[in-house]
């Protein structure tokens, strides 16, 4: 082990440090962090010594993941595609203690946030993340942001190809990129390689879906202009099949010309979205194919380059099933009802026999949603290296995955789980909804969020009124941002301000996945006393027009909005 005199904590030796199925830092990549890290130092001091004007700290402080909210700094740190090791939430562990008030909170990218912070000790924090291949960088700012996948990528029953190889791809072209390190306005990629989008590409400036062609050979669908906030929209394809050898040189010239057309002089028009909505796809199409004609032989992507960095992501050896284990945990199941119901809820099928996924709720009453620990981070990271090859996931939905667990450790695993209060058997279900952290602590938030999701979750707290609901995707924003998503919710909230006073506008009908849709407007805004009451009509709506089987989302699209805005309005 290296030390890092930045840092109170041990620098891992990159070149000895070769965990399967995760990228590994070389000594370049080391090195860079560890540069940002004196860089950003040398920034801070002369901003606190007041040779730094609060316009000038402000562009290198956004460099380095940092926002000033409401009450204090917040840091939003990288994870790329969601991947992470047990070492790396350790560290987190630590930040939350050391930096913070004992806890952090997952974001719809994929990436932790720290809400409590003191300038002064950011780059102490930055040092502590570089000693385990860490950091901030592009984590905010008109830039190329954290690229997003399938929690489940690598053990989807449903995936033709693991797409995290081609995240680290993107990841190591996109950093400090210095044609795209002033952008219009901040780009955000997302890939998926199942036959279920589970990444929600569509919303996303580029949305890449590893598809087959014709001949048998995999290729990317290439998608663009999909985005939320207050101009929603999904995105388009311009192209339905690109060459894997293409990949980079493509990306490079939807970014070049976005760069070069995209608006400057408004930022709520700067989104590519916006430019590719004036001008049409096809126009937009015409303009990147001509670019990229010009860059594409000098770009190759080789397949040595894509199997050296697939080589991180090998498959584990996975132990042979064992009848004598199967009958236990079959005989666990059926003797703990509590432990059947959360097997049902929280765990997915694995592409493996004998494994599951396990889904880790951080949806419980007692938090708000995203939110852990220092206290958790610690277990889930033990629990991690007990039970899943000592990697987690982070999902667009807020919650962890352990993604490689033996089905004869599930009874043990939940158990653990369920003493960390990370077991909360409600995934997929309304409660399990996405929410920003609105008033309560952005500084952008027009109406909070945190306790109007308690009020909902305590609405729906019968588990089996709860289930008897299915499926139900609940998103949740404190403002126009759309931080959480609520435009493509199933039910999606937005708060609103009016005069001084928080409200709440509803849409119905969203969906994230294939094929997304954007929701619905139900009608005029609600007061936030009877926000809990709404869900609760539209839920009844639901069940007395539902057939047998049928989704919350599909028996809207059969039935239409007005039963459902007749019951919300009927009194008023």
């Amino acid at each position: 082990m290296n030390t890092n005199p930045l840092s109170t904590h041990p620098t891992t030796n990159v070149e000895s440090a070769q965990r399967p199925g995760m990228f590994i830092y070389d000594q370049f990549d080391q090195q860079l962090i560890d540069e940002r890290v004196i860089q950003f130092r040398d920034q801070t001091q002369r901003y606190l010594a007041g040779k730094l004007s609060e316009d000038e700290f402000l562009a290198l402080r956004l460099m380095n993941g940092v926002y000033v909210q409401t009450h204090a700094p917040m840091m939003r740190i990288a994870i790329p595609y969601g991947l992470f090791s047990s070492e790396q939430m350790r560290m987190l562990a630590h930040i939350a203690r050391t930096y913070d008030k004992d806890y952090g909170h997952f974001t719809t990218r994929q990436n932790i946030q720290f809400n409590w912070l003191k300038i002064a000790e950011i780059p102490d924090l930055l040092a502590d993340l570089a000693s385990v291949q860490m950091h901030a960088i592009q984590t905010s700012g008109n830039c190329i942001r954290n690229t997003t996948t399938d929690p489940l990528a690598g053990v989807a029953a449903d995936e033709l190809e693991d797409p995290r190889p081609y995240c680290e791809i993107i990841r190591q072209w996109s950093t400090l990129h210095p044609e795209f390190a002033h952008l219009p306005r901040k780009f955000k990629i997302a890939v998926s390689g199942a036959q279920k989008d589970r990444a929600v590409t569509l919303v996303h400036d580029i949305g890449l879906s590893l598809v087959k062609n014709e001949t048998g050979e995999i290729g990317f669908k290439v998608s663009v202009g999909g985005g939320l906030g207050r101009t929603p929209m999904i995105a388009q394809t311009i192209r339905p099949f690109l060459e894997k050898q293409h990949l980079l040189s493509y990306l490079e010239a939807v970014l070049r010309i976005y760069n070069l057309k995209g608006r400057r002089d408004n930022k709520y028009k700067a989104r590519i979205k916006i430019l590719v909505g004036s001008m049409g796809a096809e126009a937009f199409s015409k303009l990147v194919e001509e670019e990229w004609l010009k860059i594409k032989d000098d770009m190759i992507l080789d397949q040595a380059e894509i199997d050296r960095v697939k080589a991180n992501f090998a498959p584990f050896a996975y132990d042979q099933p064992n009848d004598d284990n199967q009958n236990e945990f079959e005989q666990q199941a059926t003797n703990n009802p509590a432990f059947a119901r959360w097997l049902e809820h929280n765990t997915s099928n694995h592409k493996v026999s004998g494994y599951k996924v396990v889904h880790v709720s951080l949806k419980s009453p007692k938090a708000p949603a995203g939110d852990i620990s220092a206290e958790q981070m610690d277990a889930i990271a033990t629990l991690a290296e007990k039970f899943s090859f000592g990697l987690l996931r982070s999902t667009y939905d807020q919650n962890l995955v352990l993604a490689d667990v033996k089905q004869s450790d599930l009874f043990d695993l939940w158990q653990a789980l369920d003493t960390a209060d990370l077991a909360t058997p409600t995934i997929g279900t309304l409660n399990d909804m996405i929410c920003c952290p609105g008033l309560d602590f952005c500084a952008l938030a027009n109406a909070s969020s945190i306790d109007v999701a308690a009020d909902i979750q305590k609405r729906f707290q019968q588990l089996d009124y709860l289930y008897d609901l299915g499926e139900i995707d609940l998103k949740m924003s404190g403002c126009m941002n759309g931080c959480a998503h609520h435009s493509i919710g199933h039910i999606g909230i937005l708060g609103v301000d009016k005069k001084g006073v928080e409200w709440y506008q509803f849409t119905l009908g969203g969906f994230s996945e294939n094929e997304a849709k954007l929701g619905q407007r139900l009608g005029r805004a609600i007061a936030k006393a009877d926000v809990a009451d709404t869900v609760e009509k539209i839920a009844q709506v639901y069940i007395e027009q539902r057939q047998e089987n049928e989704r919350f989302v599909d028996t809207f699209y059969r039935i239409g909005i007005e039963p459902f805005k007749g019951r919300v309005y009927e009194n008023h």
